[in-house]
């Protein structure tokens, strides 16, 4: 990889991972394309039969106590290159799930290691989807998605792989009926014949406006800029103790912008 996450992993060929010495890391799990066709805005769309490959748990071996203690957890995806029919290579719309040791639908940080991605995210899976952001984030950047939020992640560019990893609870779960029911979230990306991506809104929801944008800084999140998340996990544990505890910095979720 051309930017380094601070230990020593690399995606494969297949989707999934080498684990350097003393990183551990599972066997990842593989999203075929028929377990997420009720999520994209064409069922029957044709694609790669492995959308992506993702392992949860990954780290320095030193570090795995720590990491234990503090009900974080570091995960990696690769998404395959291509398309599902008109739709970008993506995950499906879900929000967490509410962890039993916060009573918080935790946050989730993303930084991107290879290709390019666009993380959506919209304030409620609801027929009022509130503010909606379409975030574009290449190697080394980081986006922040807050608690609660409906989200999905995207591969921009269909030309190559996508690989991310991501800070999350340990308590980590997904919930999918609400936006499953509204057949996705409030805006499908589509792919143009130029592979350029393009917005259009579900008519499942009532009418929204989508912000497009770039990554930001996050200071008030204690995030250092041009450093690997997990580096700053290793560096002071600390650091991201909100991503397991949000109500740390609640006051920052009120009108978070991204």
């Amino acid at each position: 990889m051309t930017f380094s996450p601070g230990f020593d992993i690399q995606p494969t060929a297949d989707l999934g991972f080498r684990y350097g010495l003393n990183v551990f890391g599972p066997e990842p799990e593989f999203r075929t394309l028929d377990a997420i066709r009720a999520s994209l805005r064409d069922p029957a769309a044709a694609g790669p039969p492995v959308v992506y490959g993702i392992a949860m748990d990954v780290g320095c071996q030193e570090h795995r106590p720590e990491l234990q203690t503090r009900m974080l957890l570091f995960g990696a995806v690769t998404y395959a290159a291509g398309r599902l029919g008109q739709e970008p290579v993506r995950s499906q719309g879900h929000v967490h799930k509410v962890s039993q040791h916060s009573g918080w639908s935790p946050p989730e940080v993303y930084e991107i290691w290879t290709g390019r991605a666009v993380v959506y995210m919209q304030e409620y899976a609801a027929d009022e989807p509130g503010r909606c952001f379409a975030v574009t984030a290449g190697p080394g950047q980081v986006i922040v998605v807050p608690p609660g939020w409906a989200h999905a992640t995207i591969s921009a560019d269909p030309t190559q792989p996508l690989t991310f990893g991501a800070w999350c609870d340990r308590e980590y779960g997904f919930a999918y009926d609400a936006v499953r029911a509204r057949h996705g979230l409030a805006w499908y990306p589509l792919l143009d014949e130029n592979d350029q991506l393009h917005w259009q809104a579900n008519p499942h929801y009532q009418p929204s406006e989508l912000i497009q944008k770039a990554p930001r800084l996050y200071p008030d999140l204690h995030m250092l800029p041009d450093v690997p998340i997990y580096t700053q996990f290793a560096h002071d544990p600390a650091r991201v103790q909100w991503v397991s505890q949000p109500e740390l910095v609640a006051n920052i979720w009120r009108d978070f912008e991204p």
